[in-house]
């Protein structure tokens, strides 16, 4: 009982975490507004493991390489945490097969979190259309990359925008391929549901 309470944790702290690092990725990716409120928390959330890091670790075409890689460090630690839980050690996991696990666990959690903001999205264009909360522009401004390319190729159909919809499908396809995939790599063996 000890050992699942103890997981549960690490799962949750190391996802809040992680979320946070992930957020910082995307929103530079989507070249959000970093002066808004929210912005700024998760910079400074981010700041201190970032900086080591970005001295080995360049950007690339405005992807941030360092997040990237921190987001799959922190998901490794936890893994490993996770497994000591487990078992009392890592069980002779070889270290490539821990950073796959991460790897692709890490990808799952983007998909969700560009899932939830596109149906935050949905429902803002709702409930408050002209809303000029921090939060409501941050989820606008970081799903306007996965959002834009469908809104090209849909015809207008007058102020009906299907492109949430196709982009729903994508992402569904897209958690049915991560889920197979680490399903085959073993993932839930430990307890990891993507």
């Amino acid at each position: 009982m000890l050992a699942d309470i103890l997981i549960t944790t690490l799962q949750i702290a190391s996802t809040f975490y992680l979320t946070i690092v992930l957020l910082r990725f995307m929103l530079q990716l989507a070249r959000a507004d970093f002066y808004n409120p929210i912005c700024q928390f998760v910079v400074k959330a981010t700041n201190p493991p970032l900086r080591p890091l970005r001295r080995f670790i360049p950007g690339w075409g405005g992807i941030d390489g360092a997040a990237l890689v921190l987001a799959v460090l922190i998901q490794a630690a936890a893994f490993m945490l996770i497994l000591f839980a487990l078992n009392g050690g890592p069980a002779g996991i070889n270290p490539v097969t821990l950073l796959a696990w991460s790897a692709i666990t890490v990808l799952g959690l983007i998909v969700k979190i560009y899932f939830w903001s596109v149906i935050a999205v949905v429902i803002i264009s709702w409930v408050a259309p002209q809303s000029h909360h921090p939060a409501v522009q941050l989820i606008v401004q970081l799903t306007e990359p996965v959002l834009r390319p469908v809104r090209r190729l849909m015809p207008n159909l007058g102020g009906l925008d299907l492109s949430p919809i196709i982009v729903f499908l994508i992402l569904n396809i897209i958690s049915v391929i991560i889920a197979h995939i680490a399903a085959s790599m073993g993932l839930a063996s430990i307890g990891v549901s993507l």
